[in-house]
């Protein structure tokens, strides 16, 4: 009764957070949203039993990735503008077909979850440290070190962004 009493209220203000992060006007807003939004993740992780994963959710995502996304909010001064009638109108055309091909996606996924609720292998253990890390360095070291150079360029656009500024 706690878990799913819980689990609802985590829901409810884990879809708030998110539709601030849409609706906010300030991007600092838009961001703080966001680490709301992450940090009642990994709170359901916990309430999954999946420790690891939350812990994981919690350093990199809510401390280092959004620390590193308010520092670029916060260095590009970002301020509200006024955008034109045409130019709002085909924002909202290319939001509604995004939104049309994201519900497409979501069918297309819900279509497929008999196959992935297949049985796993009983003999290897998933979701441990081991296991997570066997894969980590052997079948995703490619996506993992293109994800490292990623966040480098991301870093040194921010530097370049602010030196910038500064001239």
């Amino acid at each position: 009764m706690i878990e799913t009493l819980a689990f609802y209220s985590l829901a409810v203000l884990m879809i708030g957070s998110a539709v601030a992060v849409v609706a906010a006007r300030q991007p600092i807003y838009a961001v703080l949203s966001l680490v709301v939004t992450l940090l009642t993740m990994a709170a359901l992780f916990v309430l999954l039993g999946a420790f690891f994963v939350a812990a994981v959710q919690v350093l990199v995502y809510a401390g280092a990735i959004m620390v590193l996304f308010l520092f670029v909010v916060m260095l590009l001064d970002l301020r509200p503008e006024v955008v034109s009638r045409r130019r709002q109108s085909a924002l909202w055309a290319v939001g509604t077909l995004m939104g049309l091909l994201f519900l497409m996606k979501v069918r297309q996924a819900i279509g497929s979850l008999p196959a992935a609720l297949a049985p796993l292998d009983a003999a290897r253990p998933a979701g441990t440290t081991a296991e997570i890390g066997r894969l980590l360095f052997t079948t995703y070291a490619l996506p993992f070190e293109l994800a490292s150079v990623l966040v480098l360029v991301g870093i040194i656009g921010a530097v370049a962004l602010a030196k910038r500024k500064l001239d």
